[in-house]
């Protein structure tokens, strides 16, 4: 957990950043030439951030999600305007700490589930537990894809 983090807001009205979108496919384990042309464009803002008043961007820090694909030090795209459901990712204040978790919400309450067997399952009391945002980055797989 953390008890301070900065928050980095997408700007206001930027200009579209337009970046290849190559339709070949590229096989991961060997190399294989790709086509020296792009398809498409692809905006970054538009395709990463759907609620730009509402999204913020944070970094991730400890290995407590690592099987989900969040590593310390990756880029968390943030989105407030969602309602936290099952099975999200989510931001959460537990005890005056702010923590990335799997959510469950289970008949007996809400479970902070971390996605690393290292760490305890966390069972909140519900009247400590505050879900603040949904984090709403790609997956793994589309990230890499970007890359």
């Amino acid at each position: 957990m953390f008890n301070a983090f900065e928050l980095m807001h997408p700007a206001y009205n930027p200009p579209p950043s337009f970046r290849p979108l190559f339709l070949e496919r590229v096989p991961c384990g060997f190399p294989s030439p790709c086509q020296d042309y792009a398809e498409q464009e692809l905006d970054l803002n538009e395709y990463l951030i759907a609620h730009r008043a509402s999204t913020f961007f944070l970094r991730a820090q400890g290995n407590s999600m690592q099987d989900v694909g969040l590593y310390d030090g990756d880029l968390l795209i943030v989105d407030r305007s969602l309602t936290p459901e099952h099975n999200d990712v989510v931001i959460a204040e537990l005890y005056g700490e702010f923590t990335v978790k799997h959510l469950l919400l289970t008949p007996k309450g809400p479970v902070l589930q971390p996605m690393n067997p290292a760490y305890p399952v966390l069972i909140p009391d519900p009247d400590t537990l505050e879900i603040f945002d949904v984090v709403v980055q790609p997956s793994q797989k589309e990230l890499t894809c970007l890359a």
